[in-house]
Formats: C-alpha cells, structure tokens, sequence
C-alpha cells in the first residue's frame, strides 16, 4: 500500500458515515475513484458506483460505506440528549467516549458520561442504550436544542492509530474497507486492462439490512458480485473459539463458502487467488453472510454472489483493528479475479 493508496483509507476513516448518513464518506469515495474510472454516478439515497468499460462480464466489487453508531431521540429537561442505535454498536464500550453530534448546522462535540466509581451502584455495565446520555455541555433543555435536532446521528470520536507490525486502529473499518479494497480492486484491474466491464460499488445501509445492496444489484444487474466486507478474527483472547471459524490477521482475506457464496463464483475467485499467489482463508457461512451478499444474491432472479472478508477484531466497538497487508491482499485478489472474469462464460451452477 503506498501513501496516496494509504491517504485514501485514513480519509474514509475520518469521514462520518452512519447508516442513514453517508454522504461525507460516499464524498470522498468518489472523489477519489473519480480519478481513474470511465464513469462516476450516485443514485438517490446515495450508493455510488464507478465502471471500467470493457466487454462481457459485468462483474461488480463492492462495499458498503454506513457505519453503526447512534441517533438522537429526544432531549431531557437538563439538556441531556438521549440517543437510540444505529446500526448496532455495543453500548458496553460507549460510556465514557467523546463524541460528535453531526446537526445540520456543523458537528457538536460532547461525551457520553459515566458516573465516577466513587459514587455509583455496581460495576456501571450497560444493557441498553436507552441508558446513555450525551452531555454537551448544554445547562438546560432549551440550550441544547438550539445546538442539534431530534433524528442527528451521533458517532463516537476515534483517532485512526497504526500500532505495531502494520496493524490499523480506529472506528469504521466496518466497512471503509470494504469500500477501499472495490476502489482500489477497480484501479488495479483497470491498470491491467481488465477486458470485462468492472463496477467499483459503494454501497449505503448495509447495517440496517443490506437496504443499499438490494438498490444497486435491481438497478445494476451484473453477472457477479465480490461483496467485501469484515468478518471476526478469532485471534484475540476474548474470543469463544467454538463459536467461530478460524480466522487470524495476517493470513490474507476470507473466502466464504455456503449460503450466499455461490460455488462456482467462489472457486474463480479462489484460482484467481492461487493464479496471482495471494493466500486466503476460508469461512463457513451455513446460514447467511450477514453482509450485502445477502442483499445481491437474491435480486433479479438471482445475481452470483461472493463474499470476501477482511479480519476484523472487535468489531462493531471504537477500535476495530485490522492488519494493513490483509486489505492490501484483498484489493489485489479483487483485480485477480476482475482481470480473469471474461474466462468465464457465465457463473452457473452445473445441473
């Protein structure tokens, strides 16, 4: 990953997106793929695609932009905000951050408190969000509704941090990676003169139940979809190890299989793999994916779909952490496949 690729990924992470709100990270997506790609176009409610014209197939990288964090619900006579979910974040590692109100007028900083150990009942855990409140700083209910509007989405204020051995620290990598490694699959296949056409997607409201991968997969209808996104790596002590596959960071992307992935889009996806040397694991999906995979695979009579994971710890939490050469190695598997997808006639299973 070299600095411009690098200063494109710090920028996505830096840029606010909940679900419902993703408009400054769709942004600088398409700021950036604006660059490279044939043609750029945002539909309504904001999923932005970008194209590499070639011939048959159409084949389509995606992501999603949104964001899990909270919104505003009401205020309190002392000028307490109240907040609901977006998405679903963990309320346990909520209390005690700083974080920002995004009004209409500009951003308004504040903190969800946590009341001083001295002084309360219990250990301070929380079971729901309906306990938080945001401070900012308002004295009474009628300052702080000067300040922001019931329905502002508020998300939790992280610095993007590189730790040790190339690991990457911040909100958001669920899923600004996801939205990179398709810009970044896209650049690479076009350096390489993909003779398919290749879509870049970036897709909205993934975390409220792939609503944006069920937009673009009725409007676009391509061939395939790589739908990246994360999935938990396992290699973190608090894991229950039976619970989940064995997925570790630094061993490349995730290949599913099951459910979603369809079987012969998967196994092109892994001879791409094996073809340009990248490793990967793979992961059961017995059930579902639980990313915008879902949402492609059932549109316009069925859409093979595939979903690529990057390892992700502690998800859905402020410092998501990921290894930097993973997403590296899933930008690079994207354009492996995308430059050998016109080998394929069609993605059909053999009956």
């Amino acid at each position: 990953m070299d600095e411009h690729e690098r200063d494109f990924l710090i920028d996505l992470l830096e840029a606010p997106s909940p679900a419902g709100f993703e408009a400054a990270g769709q942004r600088v997506w398409v700021d950036y793929v604006s660059t490279f790609a044939d043609e750029v176009h945002t539909d309504a409610y904001g999923n932005a695609v970008a194209v590499h014209r070639g011939g048959d197939p159409d084949v389509a990288l995606t992501g999603h932009a949104d964001e899990v964090g909270f919104i505003v619900r009401g205020v309190d006579d002392g000028g307490f905000l109240r907040i609901s979910r977006i998405g679903s974040p963990d309320p346990s590692t909520a209390r005690g951050q700083h974080v920002e109100v995004h009004a209409e007028d500009g951003s308004v900083p504040g903190v969800i408190g946590q009341s001083p150990i001295h002084v309360r009942d219990g250990n301070g855990e929380v079971d729901d969000v309906e306990e938080l409140r945001v401070d900012v700083g308002a004295p009474d209910e009628e300052t702080a509704r000067e300040l922001v509007s019931v329905g502002d989405p508020v998300t939790i204020t992280t610095q993007v941090t590189e730790l040790a051995d190339g690991r990457l620290v911040g909100r958001g990598m669920d899923n600004r990676t996801g939205t990179w490694a398709a810009a970044e699959g896209l650049r690479r296949a076009a350096e390489r003169d993909a003779a398919a056409t290749v879509y870049a997607v970036s897709t909205v409201q993934e975390e409220l139940g792939m609503k944006g991968a069920r937009m673009v997969g009725h409007d676009l209808d391509p061939d395939a979809v790589v739908a990246v996104d994360v999935t938990h790596a396992t290699d973190a002590p608090d894991v229950p190890e039976k619970r989940y596959d064995e997925v570790e960071l630094g061993d490349g992307p995730v290949v599913g299989r099951g459910s979603a992935n369809h079987p012969v889009l998967g196994r092109a996806v892994r001879e791409a793999a094996e073809a340009d040397d990248i490793d990967v694991q793979l992961q059961a999906a017995g059930r579902g994916t639980g990313t915008d995979a879902d949402g492609f695979y059932t549109r316009r009579g069925g859409i093979p779909s595939v979903n690529v994971s990057v390892p992700n710890r502690y998800m859905h939490t402020p410092v998501e952490l990921i290894d930097l050469d993973d997403l590296d190695a899933t930008a690079d598997l994207l354009a492996a496949f995308a430059v050998r997808a016109h080998e394929h006639d069609q993605f059909a299973v053999d009956i």
